[in-house]
């Protein structure tokens, strides 16, 4: 019997002196990944994935970015269990310069885009995140960036 499982998270980045910077998370396994969690609830995917960024990053001051949610899933048994997990990631901007490790994980790191692709070690979110770093290229690229470089979207 398989157990379907809902998870919900986000790409988050900061922008450093113009640079792109992008936060990963060690696992306690050693996966480097996205702050993400399970569906709590009756809660919506982006509010689990607002809460997760606080939970897991100690991030208080970010916003989604609209027009993005991508997903991806894997299968993996826990208690004698076939768990098939759907994992949808947002894109969220943070404004705070630092995370804050949560006792979930075991490092985290503001990686720019290169070494963030290196690092990520599963196929479905280094894919997506692939995506997302287009994405938000693409956004900069249409609506600009004003001197400071925030997004005028």
């Amino acid at each position: 019997m398989t157990v379907e499982a809902v998870s919900a998270g986000a790409i988050l980045f900061r922008d450093t002196r113009g640079e792109r910077e992008y936060l990963l998370l060690k696992s306690r396994p050693g996966d480097w990944e996205f702050p993400k969690g399970g569906v709590e609830g009756e809660e919506e995917l982006q509010q689990t994935a607002i809460r997760e960024v606080k939970e897991e990053a100690g991030i208080e001051d970010f916003r989604l970015i609209d027009g993005f949610r991508e997903e991806y899933d894997y299968v993996f048994e826990a208690n004698g269990k076939t768990i098939h997990k759907t994992v949808h990631l947002f894109i969220a901007r943070s404004f705070e310069a630092s995370a804050e490790l949560s006792n979930e994980h075991r490092d985290l790191q503001w990686r720019d885009y290169e070494q963030a692709l290196n690092t990520i070690t599963q196929d479905g979110p280094r894919e997506i995140f692939e995506r997302a770093h287009e994405y938000l290229d693409q956004l900069a690229a249409e609506n600009g960036e004003t001197e400071d470089g925030k997004y005028l979207a």
